[in-house]
């Protein structure tokens, strides 16, 4: 969503070691932001072997969790980019945070398979938080780096979930110091990224506003942009887009199999090599660590692809690149020797992730007046992607490495679906004069200032 003022306000370019307000206090808080969401959404599952001790968990029971902690956030991204429109991303971000803290700290109650489940269900809310933050920096960058600000901004944040695996077993270690056993260790290990998550909520409404030019509340009191009311059926609208939806299947072969992917990854390692639950939490973070600069690379790409060749270029890099992803991801599922596997893993991680933000160079510019509700049912495709990959894990007659290798499959058929997502001509003429007058306005190159150039 834009104000009256339109384009002008936002910025051309991106200054990584700025915090100035707004632009880049926003793209680091919401990428800090996410990163942390990452850590209560996930922090869970590199401890997911002492939990299966203590709870007695089977099998599939550990499947449901696994489709239950990325499940409820498909509604909650739904609501979530609906309430972005209306109210703002500023107290969509604070009040997600700081709601979805207290289950993530209170995980340790559970007793049995039925309190832990419900437990990782509200949790998963928290994943929602993803829009919010492609959102955010959508309405702060003009279009010739809103792909690369989208990217980079999502993929740190992403990041979480890899430092998560490795990060949670230390915690755990350092609880363990205190003399307590692992039962009551890991419980008290999750209170950590609760209290986190908590305070930067309160951060987040304190140091960030709506847009560039103040908060949604004040612009609509001065008239300046429209009110919540007139934002009024945009989710209809964005759902009534095949593009959309096309999008939403892409999304969800992609962040679906990367959620797939930090859920099991460790586990993984641990059954299938022998490894230790530290060992297998380092190797499984590896492919989440990334996310530092591959989902980056995405955005990078898409913006440079959509400058020389406009919209369509844009889709057409997303589907090369979730054509490779597909191509490696079974490859690793064929791997049986550790070294290979990582190796592997580490390919098939770079495509996933600049497929990502490959995906989210393209959403800013599907639907401007129902920006929210279009990156909350894209976001929501993630999600959907993977309870959809999830309910494989449950099969007991059916091996991870085979499960994953249907996914492949699934990913390869998903990269003909970018053949759906097209723009007019008015649109694309529209978007290339928008695109020339932030070009004209920058001061620096297209890549971030503070990364190499080309």
């Amino acid at each position: 969503m834009t104000t009256k003022s339109g384009t002008s306000a936002k910025a051309p370019s991106i200054n990584l070691f700025s915090l100035e307000k707004p632009h880049m206090r926003t793209f680091h808080l919401t990428w800090f932001a996410f990163f942390l969401a990452f850590f209560g959404w996930f922090g869970i599952a590199p401890l997911m072997a002492v939990v299966r001790d203590d709870l007695g968990l089977t099998k599939t029971q550990i499947g449901n969790t696994i489709i239950a902690s990325v499940a409820i956030t498909i509604v909650a991204r739904l609501l979530i980019g609906w309430l972005c429109d209306r109210i703002g991303p500023r107290l969509a971000y604070s009040g997600l945070l700081v709601l979805g803290s207290i289950p993530v700290m209170t995980i340790g109650l559970a007793q049995n398979y039925e309190t832990f489940l419900l437990f990782r269900l509200a949790i998963g809310v928290i994943g929602a938080s993803f829009v919010i933050t492609q959102y955010h920096t959508s309405v702060m960058f003009a279009p010739n780096v809103v792909g690369t600000a989208n990217a980079t901004t999502a993929g740190w944040g992403n990041l979480g979930g890899g430092v998560t695996q490795m990060v949670m077993p230390l915690v755990l270690a350092a609880v363990l110091m205190f003399g307590v056993g692992e039962v009551v260790g890991w419980r008290v290990a999750m209170v950590v990224p609760g209290v986190a998550l908590m305070i930067v909520g309160v951060a987040y409404f304190l140091l960030t506003q709506d847009s560039p030019e103040g908060n949604y509340s004040k612009l609509r009191e001065e008239g300046k942009m429209p009110s919540a009311s007139a934002v009024k059926g945009t989710f209809i609208e964005a759902a009534k887009d095949n593009r959309v939806w096309a999008l939403f299947l892409i999304y969800g072969a992609c962040f679906g199999v990367e959620l797939t992917i930090n859920n099991i990854a460790a586990l993984y390692y641990h059954d299938r090599f022998g490894l230790s639950v530290g060992t297998a939490g380092l190797i499984a973070g590896l492919f989440g660590v990334m996310n530092i600069f591959a989902r980056t690379l995405g955005g990078i790409f898409g913006d440079k692809t959509g400058i020389k060749f406009g919209l369509r270029g844009r889709v057409m890099f997303l589907g090369v690149v979730l054509l490779l992803e597909g191509i490696a991801l079974i490859v690793f599922s064929q791997m049986s020797v550790l070294f290979l596997a990582v190796g592997a893993m580490i390919v098939f991680s770079l495509f996933v992730q600049m497929s990502e933000g490959a995906t989210y160079s393209v959403v800013p510019f599907i639907n401007k007046r129902a920006l929210g509700s279009v990156a909350g049912i894209v976001g929501a495709g993630g999600n959907a992607g993977a309870v959809a990959f999830g309910f494989l894990f449950r099969i007991e007659s059916l091996a991870i490495n085979q499960a994953l290798m249907f996914i492949g499959l699934t990913v390869i058929a998903a990269s003909a679906l970018v053949f759906l997502v097209r723009f007019s001509a008015s649109r694309e003429v529209e978007e290339r004069q928008e695109l020339e007058t932030a070009l004209a306005s920058r001061n620096t190159p297209v890549v971030m200032e503070g990364a190499a150039a080309d």
